[in-house]
């Protein structure tokens, strides 16, 4: 596991945290977390509502508040990365399948059986949506 992957799941626990507690993120951040971390937290809580209403978009007869707390905030920076990759300044950006693989990795790790399953369906489908919807690239 990447130092950088290790940094995206600790923002993914810091979303969550905030959004069970209501707690300010910076109250939620530990001593010493690395500044990618706390940028890609403060950022998807910045894009919530945007991220919110995609996920409940693609989450066919799912309410966003119905789906769990952990996965909508997976779902969230997964999300957050594939829209807006430059969000972290100095930051390669992750590729959009990048994003979809480590949001899938965190889902088959800390949530139950069906959650990597379901948060992979509404990714996958947000960038290929994205992709269809994005003109291809023309030389002159």
């Amino acid at each position: 596991m990447s130092r950088r992957s290790e940094q995206r799941r600790e923002a993914v626990f810091t979303v969550y945290q905030h959004d069970l507690t209501g707690r300010p993120l910076h109250e939620l951040f530990e001593q010493g977390t690395a500044m990618f971390t706390r940028s890609l937290a403060h950022a998807t809580t910045d894009h919530q509502e945007e991220l919110d209403a995609l996920i409940g978009q693609y989450a066919k007869g799912w309410t966003i508040e119905r789906i769990a707390p952990l996965e909508r905030s997976i779902m969230r920076v997964a999300l957050l990365e594939m829209l807006h990759p430059d969000v972290v300044p100095g930051e390669t950006p992750i590729p959009p399948e990048g994003a979809i693989s480590e949001a899938v990795e965190t889902a088959k790790r800390f949530c139950g059986s069906d959650a990597p399953k379901f948060v992979n369906g509404i990714l996958a489908a947000v960038l290929r949506d994205r992709a269809a919807s994005d003109p291809p690239a023309t030389s002159a």
